[in-house]
């Protein structure tokens, strides 16, 4: 417990928060790198995901590729990244790094959840003369949508969680707090940044999981059975 009283020390001590080395300012970069990396991420799996699932073909190949990937050290790759031209790019290659740890949970997830929707369904959307487009959109999608938002979920917390590597090479986020901190040998300064990293990966699964409540196609299915639950007005049918 003291250990985490002197961190708890650490972050109530307001000159911690500002500055260039600041809380505020590594978690920004933390943000950014995050964020970066998880739409590049969902830029490259969810379409091709999407595209080998509604075709049928070559999704299983894909999958086993992609999760042949999580073998791959996170860190090998950025410190490899590190010694290419690229290193002067800025967060380019924790960025790159961090995409290649995104893609298997997002095209995993989404390409499964795809081929997981039942044939029958999908064969009676055409029977009924709709589109690819409007197949996918109306039918595959929206009964996919369980396992898509998992691996989004999964690839967004494994993807704030390992944004502290970018710290081993010099580079910003909240794991420039901890380097620094065991620079210093610095205990509470290296719980602290651990605790914030942690607290971070956990406000991003409860927006994402608020965010599914909220805007998801289950959404609109429990707005209409409350409707349907409310008691009619007193004045109603006379």
């Amino acid at each position: 417990m003291g250990v985490l009283a002197d961190a708890w020390t650490w972050l109530a001590t307001g000159s911690h928060w500002s500055g260039e080395s600041g809380v505020w300012n590594r978690l920004g970069e933390h943000v950014y790198v995050s964020g970066a990396a998880l739409a590049v991420a969902a830029a490259i799996a969810l379409p091709l995901a999407f595209w080998l699932g509604h075709i049928g073909r070559g999704g299983a190949l894909a999958v086993n590729i992609s999760n042949a990937g999580r073998a791959i050290p996170v860190f090998a790759v950025l410190a490899l990244l590190m010694l290419t031209p690229l290193r002067s790019e800025g967060y380019l290659p924790t960025i790159i790094a961090l995409v290649l740890f995104a893609v298997p949970p997002l095209l995993t997830n989404a390409h499964v959840g795809m081929r997981e929707v039942d044939r029958s369904v999908v064969e009676a959307a055409r029977g009924m003369g709709m589109s690819g487009w409007q197949v996918f959109r109306q039918v595959e999608l929206p009964l996919a949508y369980p396992l898509l938002m998992t691996g989004i979920r999964s690839a967004a917390v494994q993807v704030v969680a390992t944004a502290t590597i970018a710290s081993m090479v010099g580079q910003g986020g909240l794991g420039r707090i901890i380097t620094a901190g065991f620079a210093t040998y610095n205990t509470p300064q290296v719980v602290a940044g651990a605790l914030l990293a942690a607290l971070l990966a956990l406000v991003v699964e409860a927006v994402l999981i608020v965010v599914d409540r909220l805007a998801g196609p289950g959404a609109a299915r429990r707005r209409v059975r409350r409707g349907a639950a409310r008691p009619a007005p007193s004045g109603a049918g006379a």
